[in-house]
């Protein structure tokens, strides 16, 4: 965050059609694991696959201090009607002064090919561009993640350039893509509740 202190998050749900969006807490550490152990997940990643659960509290540990800084809002995504972790979707580097974010996702491989992460991440989209009154959002993607693209693009996110050998994750050298949605251009999703 630049400029200004930011307040604190306080815990909240959001709601789609069919999945729950929550604060992340201790009881989700072996299903972070689970999710960032797994290299089909993170193939396309900034980091290679956690190798140990301590990873997963590190990021846990992370995450809850992000909610009291108000630096970070990292949501669990659940189906509905259960209450285990199946994904995440986070806005970061959450500029308040200029009005701008970063966002990145994950979902765990068993639950690909459902449109999950384009409901879970239209529904915090819509937090930030109203609760949290952002005017762009930002995401960096690996080109040849096409499924990503695909997500981003029918939110309404615009491809703005490509930065090559950016990330050099596990060995392997990366280009990477940036993506930016400027509010006025989001491609609302199914109806969300904020609770």
């Amino acid at each position: 965050m630049t400029g200004t202190v930011a307040p604190p998050f306080t815990p909240f749900e959001i709601h789609t059609p069919r999945l729950k969006l929550r604060f992340v807490d201790g009881s989700d550490v072996p299903a972070m694991f689970a999710i960032f152990s797994d290299p089909v997940v993170t193939r396309y990643w900034a980091t290679p696959p956690w190798k140990t659960p301590a990873q997963a509290e590190e990021n846990v540990a992370n995450t809850l201090r992000d909610y009291h800084d108000g630096n970070a809002l990292r949501l669990g995504i659940t189906l509905a009607s259960e209450s285990a972790l199946i994904g995440v979707c986070t806005l970061f580097k959450i500029d308040r002064s200029n009005r701008r974010a970063e966002t990145g996702y994950a979902l765990a491989s068993a639950q690909w090919g459902h449109g999950y992460m384009h409901e879970a991440l239209g529904a915090l989209l819509t937090y930030g561009l109203t609760t949290l009154d952002l005017h762009r959002v930002e995401a960096d993607a690996d080109p040849r993640n096409a499924a990503s693209a695909r997500t981003l693009e029918r939110l309404g996110f615009r491809y703005e350039g490509l930065l090559r050998e950016r990330w050099i994750v596990g060995g392997e050298v990366c280009d990477t893509v940036v993506y930016g949605l400027l509010a006025r251009e989001f491609k609302h999703p199914p109806q969300a509740t904020h609770l």
